[in-house]
Formats: structure tokens, C-alpha cells, sequence
């Protein structure tokens, strides 16, 4: 068993990490120095691979259910952190907030105005600001006291290969508002990361298919841009693609899209991360990598904070 607990700087900020899933948000903060105490997901096969990665405890619990936070308090905890599931929100699902899920996201600032952390992050995809929920979430954490940043951020400017937005609040227990805005400003590239950039030539192809969710959108990439998003689907190329006017290369015949693993190196997972794919169903595995955190998007946010920390003191 492989434990990622290597840390490139001490701090004893203690973090607790809700709708863990198989651990990108987690191993950000911990690559950033921070040191996570708990973990909390219910599904059971991304509670199994965050098992394998890590030293401290990740518990199978379904958050929706939890009646009172006294366990999470006595955990101490500086730093809140969760991706709270957004499918409800997502441009990718049928964005029906009536399923429930979205309700999530309430429960993830009920706790955070019950445990009332120094600092919490809250992580989800970018429509979110344009869901029912959104306005009731957001009145939670003013309500307990917060200062927020808010913030949507691509991670092919944070280190990621890949372009992805996804959507930042960050807050501060009687802080203000907009507080870590200049510090994200500062450490954002200039240039988006591309494949190649982040990978060099290991995956030993020049382009790649990507299944596209119409055939109106392009599904050929090449390596020399970052990724599209990394999505739960991942197929071969099919018969009925008969190409896009803006796919990088022609369909050859040893055209294919990226293989699992690869693509959580373009999650930023590192290689030694184990995913055991002896016990767990591809169709999980590309669930769980799918809907992480890259985990240099969650250190990025992670090393933002800590910046912000350090001149306050």
C-alpha cells in the first residue's frame, strides 16, 4: 500500500474533506502542506481507492443523513473542504434540481455554519451560481458569518492540462469578501497548460479521440492543447463518427481516446496514485477520475489560502 503523506511545507492547519469521492481535493491540500484529518464519502468504491492512498481515516457515511455535527466538531478542524455532487447543476446532466442532490450543497453550509471552521472551501461546477440553490447556500454561510471569495476558475491556468472550469467559494469566519481575489489573480499562468506541456511525450500519441456530446461538436484533440474536460464517459472512436471541421487530425486507423489511467494523469492524479483496477469496474474507475478535483486545481487553491493566511499574520 502506497500512503501519499509527503508534505512540502509544516503548517497544523487540520482539514476535513466531505464528499471526499476517490481524493483530488484531499491530496491538493495535502500536496500544499496542509494536513487532512478525516474524509467523508458514501460511495463505496471511491471510499475504497481513497483507502489505499492515504493514512488518515476516510469514513463511509451519507452526509444527507447525519443528524448532528458533533462528531465533525470534535475533530477540531481549521479548514472545511467538499466538492458537494453537482450533477444536478452540471451542463453534462439533465440539471434537474428536483432529484435531490443539489440539496447536498445545503447540507455541506449547514455543517459549516454548525462546525463554523476558520476557513472553508466549497467546490462545484461553474452553473452552479445559476441554480435554485445557489441564493440559499450562499445566505447560510453570510448568515454564520463568513467573508467570501467566489471565484470561477479554469484549471488549465492552474497547472492542469485540461480546461476545465469549475466554480470556487472560499470562506473566512468574520473575513471579507473578495479577500483572496488578488492572490488567485496573482498565481493564475499566462498560458493554459497543454497535454504535452504537463506529459511531454509519455502517452506516445500526437492526437486522441474524446467523445464529443453531439456530433455538432468536434471529438479529435491533439496533445498540444489541454484536454476538454474529463467526463464519467469515455468510449472508443465509434462507426457512426464521420469527423468535425474542427478536429485537429483526420480519423486514422490507430485513432483512439485516452485509457483510463491517463486520463487521471490529465486529472493531475500522480502515477503512483493506486486506483487498483484489479478490484474496481472501469465503469467506476472512469466515474470516480471523472468527477475529482485535479488535484493541482484543489493545491493551487490550497497554496492561495495559505498565502493569504501567511500575510495576516
Amino acid at each position: 500500500m502506497a500512503l501519499i503523506n509527503k508534505q512540502t511545507k509544516h503548517t497544523n492547519l487540520r482539514i476535513i474533506d466531505f464528499f471526499a469521492g476517490c481524493g483530488g481535493l484531499s491530496l491538493g491540500f495535502q500536496n500544499a502542506g496542509m494536513t487532512v484529518v478525516a474524509a467523508f464519502d458514501k460511495w463505496e468504491p471511491a471510499v475504497q481507492v481513497y483507502k489505499k492512498n492515504f493514512s488518515h481515516k476516510i469514513y463511509s457515511c451519507d452526509l444527507g443523513n447525519v443528524d448532528n455535527y458533533n462528531f465533525f466538531l470534535s475533530l477540531n478542524p481549521d479548514v472545511i473542504i467538499g466538492g458537494p455532487p453537482c450533477q444536478d447543476f452540471s451542463s453534462a446532466g439533465k440539471r434537474n434540481e428536483d432529484l435531490g442532490r443539489g440539496d447536498l450543497s445545503i447540507t455541506f453550509a449547514q455543517i459549516i455554519a454548525s462546525v463554523k471552521p476558520q476557513w472553508f472551501v466549497m467546490e462545484n461546477v461553474d452553473r452552479f451560481q445559476k441554480s435554485q440553490k445557489y441564493n440559499q447556500v450562499i445566505n447560510i454561510f453570510k448568515n454564520s458569518g463568513y467573508g467570501l471569495t467566489q471565484r470561477i476558475i479554469n484549471a488549465a491556468f492552474c497547472g492542469v492540462p485540461q480546461s476545465r472550469k469549475r466554480y470556487f467559494c472560499i470562506g473566512e469566519l468574520n473575513g471579507i469578501d473578495n479577500a483572496l481575489i488578488p492572490y488567485i489573480n496573482y498565481n493564475l499562468s499566462k498560458e493554459p497548460t497543454t497535454i504535452r506541456h504537463y506529459l511531454g511525450n509519455s502517452l506516445g500519441i500526437e492526437y486522441y479521440y474524446r467523445h464529443p456530446r453531439t456530433y455538432q461538436r468536434r471529438g479529435i484533440f491533439s496533445i498540444d492543447e489541454p484536454s476538454p474536460t474529463i467526463r464519467s464517459v469515455n468510449r472508443p472512436v465509434p462507426k457512426s463518427y464521420k469527423g468535425h471541421p474542427g478536429d485537429a487530425a483526420p480519423i486514422t486507423s490507430d485513432l483512439r481516446p485516452l485509457t483510463t489511467i491517463e486520463r487521471s494523469y490529465i486529472q493531475t492524479f500522480p502515477k503512483h496514485f493506486i486506483f487498483d483496477e484489479q478490484n474496481q469496474s472501469k465503469t467506476d474507475l472512469e466515474q470516480m477520475i471523472g468527477n475529482a478535483v485535479p488535484v493541482k486545481l484543489a493545491e493551487f487553491v490550497a497554496r492561495c489560502l495559505l498565502q493569504h493566511i501567511k500575510d495576516q499574520l
